[in-house]
């Protein structure tokens, strides 16, 4: 694994991608590079000499095949992270003669572009292809490899979500594996070019045990093009899933070591006890390490920030995965195998039980695996300078098991049953083969570690104890919000960072042409707060320049006093006139200001609500190119598409920045009832300008809300 980075259509780009290398420094210490004005490669990022240009593009390296410094020019620049198990054999198809798989990729994209070129590749992988004014991002289709994305103030991106931050991000997205990115500098554009995921094709009609067979075939090819030239290690508790790759490894004659992990206690952790068992029985080198009790703590100020969640279930898989990295990184490890995987495939959860549809399931699930499990993995070895590696997550293997019949995943009420077969058949005593699935958090003991900690240290929950050790995204926030889309959505950009609303506040304007305060439908802010369950502190204002800043300033102060809000969030895309004024008043109550919104893409900004399931309104319009047919439409793709025509025609601003529209949420994922409008009254005051009157609106739960 490597780290990518790059800024772009920025004042002091090579500065901030400087900044983002030094972040994320762990995830390759052999060498990093920048292109900006010209190519730098040095030891640490340290040594980089800055360079003053709006475009640049970074690399960090952790070399496991050749030492290839990047980025790479080839017809264009080439930062990647990548793990191309085919790259020889695709050298040999087309007379190459590449030093290692990033350079082989970079050759494959410059003959056959970026959408083609991947179809061809077998492994994993993010990367950043920088060709004049296009810049490409692209992941392999399941998402082991990540990368996030922020389109404001320019473009910019990175492998870890927390870089981007650290370097003043705000509003941060994850690149889904089934898309490729084109951002287009000249126009500060957009695009997605949309991939096909795995399929459900008909299932295998063979025997069982022909079945088996093909898994094996796939399962042992998928682990042979994993195993590196050097020692490697081994995830390693004891169950099916690590002791059948540990077999299959020890069968191909590789040099690994296994790793376990698990609190200390009177008895040992069931996992250190089948690892004993396993590791005597196959022959396998083992190293266990117990973590006392009173150490926990120490662990959970580095794994809570690192993975960026206070997840119970995430904590408590990534605490013994940690502590078993930490100690694989003293032993010079540089590459490590882990089990993951598996239950999608095979059936292994409980869900799969009860599914009519076993592989539907499984296909569902792996298309969530990248923001489940992936990156939790992938931070947590990378800041041990360790490459991941998983066998079950290869795409021939995937598709093998996607073919397989549901009866045989679960027989008998045995999850991932086939694979159980498979493994005793290849020689992995019963007792390891048939050993019920415990989960890692409670296998290693973490979790119950969590719970007698959160009740030590007086905590209501192991949920609240954890939240403690995040507490740059544990600021309770006001919500300034005047029941159009950006003031929501922005509350929710802030939700889905951790950060805790505490309140709705609104100002109702007198003055229907207040400088700060949107005024139609407002009075429904306090609908939209009761949908979302949180309390609303409100305040009428006349509207007058400047002298309604100081009622804002007083409902801010209540809302500090009343509900301990530490902050306020604010939907600000353009404007600098209220951006600063309300930084101003924040400023003076001691309240920190978030704008997540701030300068975000307009067309980019749509979608993403359209995405993120936000049902928004038109209620109001005043600007050429629209009339009262937009009054009530629904902001769909259809809807910015027609925007998108008037602003090729007469310029408006499609988010509406400039007041040539006006919005309402009636339903979004934060709210818990939809409202519904009953009554309204469409009144025109000009062939360009018309408002929606709405008179009657009642809340209507959702039928899908989950409590």
């Amino acid at each position: 694994m490597c780290g990518i980075i790059g800024v772009f259509n920025k004042e002091e780009a090579a500065v901030l991608v400087k900044q983002g290398l030094a972040v994320m420094q762990d995830r390759g210490r052999d060498g990093c590079g920048i292109i900006a004005e010209r190519l730098q490669t040095v030891k640490h990022p340290a040594e980089l000499i800055t360079q003053d240009h709006k475009n640049c593009l970074g690399h960090l390296l952790h070399s496991i095949v050749g030492f290839v410094p990047q980025p790479l020019k080839g017809a264009g620049w080439l930062s990647a992270n990548c793990e191309i198990y085919n790259w020889q054999e695709l050298n040999r198809k087309y007379g190459w003669t590449t030093e290692n798989d990033a350079s082989t990729l970079l050759h494959l994209i410059d003959k056959k572009g970026v959408e083609q070129a991947i179809k061809e590749l077998d492994g994993v992988f993010a990367f950043a292809y920088w060709a004049d004014s296009k810049l490409y991002l692209a992941r392999d289709l399941l998402g082991v490899k990540p990368v996030w994305y922020a389109h404001t103030d320019g473009f910019a991106f990175a492998s870890e979500k927390k870089v981007l931050e650290a370097i003043g991000y705000l509003h941060v997205e994850e690149l889904n594996p089934r898309s490729i990115l084109c951002y287009d500098l000249s126009a500060n554009s957009l695009s997605f070019v949309q991939r096909n995921f795995l399929t459900l094709e008909d299932e295998d009609k063979r025997t069982l045990a022909k079945v088996k067979e093909k898994v094996t075939e796939f399962l042992v090819a998928a682990v042979k093009k994993r195993i590196p030239e050097a020692k490697f290690g081994l995830l390693f508790s004891g169950g099916l899933d690590s002791s059948l790759l540990a077999l299959i490894c020890k069968k191909l004659k590789a040099d690994f070591t296994c790793y376990t992990a698990a609190v200390e206690g009177d008895v040992e952790a069931e996992d250190v006890v089948y690892a004993r068992k396993a590791a005597e029985a196959l022959g396998l080198k083992l190293e266990i390490v117990s973590v006392p009790l009173g150490d926990v703590e120490m662990y959970l100020k580095r794994v809570v920030p690192l993975i960026e969640d206070s997840n119970v279930v995430k904590v408590g898989v990534a605490l013994p995965f940690f502590v078993a990295c930490e100690k694989a990184r003293k032993d010079g490890v540089r590459v490590l195998f882990t089990g993951l995987g598996s239950e999608e495939l095979f059936g292994g959860y409980r869900r799969h039980k009860f599914a009519k549809n076993i592989n539907l399931e499984c296909l569902s699930g792996l298309l969530k695996m990248y923001e489940r499990d992936l990156y939790r993995d992938d931070v947590i070895t990378m800041n041990n300078n360790i490459e991941l590696r998983e066998p079950f997550l290869d795409q021939a293997l995937a598709a093998c098991a996607l073919r397989i019949s549901g009866k045989y995943k679960i027989r008998d009420g045995v999850e991932k049953w086939v694979l159980r077969a498979v493994a005793e058949e290849m020689g992995l005593p019963p007792l390891f083969a048939w050993r019920k699935k415990k989960a890692a958090q409670y296998g290693s003991r973490f979790d119950k570690a969590l719970e007698k900690l959160s009740r030590k240290k007086k905590h209501p929950s192991k949920s609240a104890y954890l939240r403690t050790f995040y507490p740059q995204h544990n600021v309770k926030l006001a919500a300034l919000v005047s029941g159009g889309k950006d003031s929501l959505y922005a509350a929710y950009t802030m939700q889905r960072q951790n950060y805790e609303i505490c309140c709705l506040v609104t100002l109702k304007s007198v003055n229907p042409h207040s400088y700060m305060f949107h005024t139609p439908n407002v009075h429904l802010v306090e609908m939209q707060a009761k949908a979302m369950g949180v309390p609303l502190v409100e305040r009428e204002t006349k509207g007058e320049k400047e002298a309604e800043l100081l009622d804002l300033k007083e409902v801010l102060l209540q809302a500090k006093q009343q509900y301990g809000v530490q902050g306020v969030v604010t939907g600000a895309l353009a404007s600098q006139y209220q951006r600063e004024r309300i930084e101003k008043i924040c400023d003076a109550l001691g309240l920190k200001i978030f704008a997540p919104l701030w300068h975000i893409n307009q067309e980019t900004y749509l979608r993403e609500l359209v995405a993120h399931d936000f049902k928004v309104i038109i209620t109001a319009v005043a600007a050429d190119g629209l009339d009262k047919t937009f009054l009530g439409g629904v902001l769909d793709q259809e809807m910015i598409e027609k925007l998108l025509k008037v602003n090729r025609k007469t310029g408006i601003n499609v988010a509406f920045e400039g007041g040539e529209a006006e919005s309402l949420v009636i339903d979004c994922p934060p709210f818990r009832e939809a409202l519904s409008i009953k009554e309204a009254e469409i009144v025109e005051d000009g062939k360009h300008a018309a408002r929606m009157q709405i008179t009657r609106v009642v809340l209507e739960k959702k039928r899908n809300y989950d409590n």
